[in-house]
């Protein structure tokens, strides 16, 4: 059964207390919450990402995610709970229903939470606040950054609780698609592995000689000194999954991928000289995808 304050959220419509927000972010309290229980925060958001910071959290938060695009259809909505998040469950509309997405207690630190809201249903995330014995006025601050993302053949596989990338080989055909619909482009080298039980990843440190692109600033540059002229390059990481068993490798490869929250996630990943053949397979046969420069 849903709590009860959760069924109010459709009962006190109009005892909703509407908070202002930017398009894409919101910070505001919960003191309207303590003298009236009843009260339901509603926030409205109109970007694709962004953040939620609620301070003094009362009893519930409605976050109502409408994106200025086209059509919402077939979207993953992604949440990334900040550090200080507890003393909450999680709870999301899907058709119409509420289902709970995680328990107060069930969340951790760098967990990301993912869901489909297929259907013509504006995504909706709800934050139900737990009692506190130290009284309504305890300064908690709990928040989450969330991102919606459509079908791009870069993103991962998202389960419903986490990032679940896919540990084959890419093959022609998605390799094609993934230098053209990737997050990050990179050319470059493997300088070290580690691997992280905890959260079940595996990150690749690249050394990169060329970024063709790059959605944000994962991969940075980086001045080469030694040599009689020294020339520029690049570093990042990437994540992966630990299942994926990845290993340092010799040679140049082509690393292509989704970002999510300020993170890069590995998609296609073939060594250099074989996307080259590929790529200019497709280009004699009329079947690439996009043009991609080759140097």
């Amino acid at each position: 059964m849903l709590p009860n304050v959760i069924i109010l959220l459709y009962v006190l419509g109009l005892q909703s207390r509407h908070c202002a927000a930017d398009l894409c972010n919101w910070t505001g309290s919960g003191f309207a919450a303590a003298v009236d229980s009843r009260i339901v925060i509603q926030v409205r958001l109109r970007c694709t990402e962004g953040s939620v910071r609620w301070i003094y959290p009362g009893q519930a938060l409605r976050v109502v995610l409408e994106p200025n695009l086209s059509t919402t259809r077939h979207t993953t909505v992604c949440i990334k709970p900040s550090p200080s998040f507890h003393g909450a469950s999680v709870f999301i509309e899907r058709a119409g229903e509420l289902e709970l997405l995680v328990t107060d207690g069930g969340l951790h630190e760098q967990q990301v939470f993912c869901f489909r809201t297929d259907g013509p249903h504006r995504p909706a995330i709800y934050l139900q606040s737990s009692p506190q014995s130290d009284g309504p006025w305890n300064r908690r601050t709990m928040g989450f950054l969330y991102e919606l993302l459509g079908n791009r053949s870069a993103a991962p596989n998202l389960g419903h609780s986490g990032l679940q990338t896919s540990c084959r080989p890419c093959n022609d055909t998605e390799l094609l698609m993934a230098i053209c619909n990737s997050d990050f482009v990179v050319r470059g080298s493997i300088r070290n592995v580690s691997h992280d039980s905890e959260r079940q990843t595996s990150l690749v440190e690249v050394s990169a000689v060329r970024v063709y692109w790059q959605r944000s600033g994962v991969f940075e540059q980086v001045a080469v000194t030694g040599s009689p002229r020294p020339f520029p390059s690049w570093r990042g990481r990437i994540r992966t999954l630990l299942q994926c068993h990845v290993k340092p490798g010799d040679g140049e490869f082509l690393f292509t991928g989704s970002e999510h929250f300020g993170e890069a996630w590995l998609g296609c990943a073939p060594r250099y000289k074989d996307f080259l053949s590929v790529y200019q397979a497709a280009w004699a046969a009329h079947r690439n995808s996009c043009d991609f420069p080759l140097d």
